[in-house]
């Protein structure tokens, strides 16, 4: 049975779904099934993915933004081809689960993918590269269904400075400002996840809508260049944007980062760049084997999610825990069933049921609502963008 609080949260679950901000599955997909469905039967429990449909429904997930990721390893055609595949293979799973999943694109259909009981299944690309300095690459992720751009992953792109490689531009250039209205003028979310600080700056002296950070957790709390600093979160009421928490355990726990600077460390002595998504991620599975890490927990994720509180609102902070991912997630929230612990801790901390709900799916609703409105505003005074990266930056694409 469960206790007055657990009720209390599944009760409010029922009513205020989480809509996370980010997953990986579509790559783990690729990885493991080469996106056969039939392979990777998400309506069957154990699964070695953080993520099925029984999980789900137990996580009390009724939207997801599943990620179209690419790594940075693949660039111009390339990583177009290769977003394409994820985009096609997200409408796959939609297609192949039709009583589960609704494929959404608007504020609207995800509140009708709810009424209906189905998982609202939004999508968003995970990297500037995935558009090869293309305006018009842009405006066709979107026709397909894509609905927000992390401007950089882990690398630079032409156009705009990552969090975690060597600043170049100092944030946006001219034709990444251009990325950036071109945006809010289609209504697709700015995600600033991944870049860095100044780039996050720049692109909200830029916004003419609310940005999100689709899976960043709070600076402050742990000192790792993937979080938000605390001028950044100060300005999202402005903005109106949210700052989505992400449970990756390096992002939460400064054990974790320490643990991950000295492995970053062992790797670069051994030849093998941190930039290296295939063959870091390798050396650091096996050194986690010689080298236990230490374990990141809820209560870390607690504290992110209350510092955001703290410094931006309630109104201003959601969830995007980055599940399939990363190898390994916080004690307590393992898998995409684990939601409902970390809102009963919350709930133990005196949030209240209208905290809560902002916090499961509320804020990222109004804002997916707020960029829908603006575009529309915004279409109205101007056209598509047919700026160059050439004419603005004068660099080649």
């Amino acid at each position: 049975m469960l206790d007055d609080t657990g009720a209390r949260i599944r009760t409010l679950l029922e009513r205020h779904p989480v809509l996370d901000g980010h997953n990986d599955l579509p790559w783990e997909a690729r990885e493991r099934a080469a996106y056969d469905w039939e392979r990777l039967d998400l309506a069957a429990g154990g699964l070695p993915t953080h993520t099925d449909l029984p999980r789900l429904r137990a996580g009390g997930v009724g939207a997801q933004f599943w990620s179209v990721f690419v790594p940075a390893e693949l660039q111009g055609d390339a990583a177009v081809t290769a977003t394409l595949e994820q985009v096609d293979a997200v409408h796959a799973m939609v297609a192949h689960w039709p009583g589960d999943l609704a494929l959404a694109r608007t504020r609207t259909e995800v509140e009708q993918a709810l009424a209906s009981g189905r998982v609202a299944s939004l999508m968003g690309a995970e990297g500037g590269h995935s558009i090869d300095s293309s305006l018009g690459t842009l405006r066709m992720l979107f026709a397909l269904g894509v609905r927000y751009l992390t401007l950089t992953h882990n690398d630079n792109v032409p156009w705009a400075d990552s969090a975690t490689d060597e600043p170049v531009l100092g944030g946006l250039s001219p034709f990444g400002r251009e990325v950036v209205r071109e945006m809010n003028r289609l209504g697709m979310l700015v995600d600033l996840s991944h870049v860095s600080a100044d780039t996050m700056r720049d692109a909200l002296d830029t916004a003419e809508a609310p940005v999100v950070f689709s899976h960043s957790s709070a600076r402050a709390v742990c000192d790792h260049p993937r979080n938000v600093p605390d001028d950044v979160l100060e300005r999202l009421p402005g903005n109106g944007g949210v700052c989505m928490v992400t449970f990756v355990p390096k992002f939460v726990s400064p054990a974790v980062r320490e643990w991950d600077l000295e492995t970053t460390d062992a790797a670069a002595a051994e030849g093998i760049s941190s930039a290296d998504f295939a063959a870091y991620g390798a050396f650091t599975a096996a050194r986690r084997r010689t080298h236990p890490a230490p374990a990141a927990t809820l209560e870390d994720v607690v504290a992110h999610v209350e510092h955001v509180r703290e410094v931006a609102g309630v109104e201003h902070v959601g969830l995007g825990g980055d599940y399939d991912g990363v190898d390994v997630q916080p004690v307590g929230l393992e898998d995409v069933s684990g939601y409902p612990r970390l809102l009963e801790a919350l709930a133990g901390r005196g949030w209240s049921d209208a905290d809560l709900a902002a916090l499961t799916s509320g804020n990222a609703l109004r804002v997916l609502g707020e960029a829908e409105r603006r575009a529309g505003e915004i279409a109205a005074t101007r056209g598509p963008g047919l700026a160059r990266i050439e004419d603005l930056d004068g660099v080649s694409a």
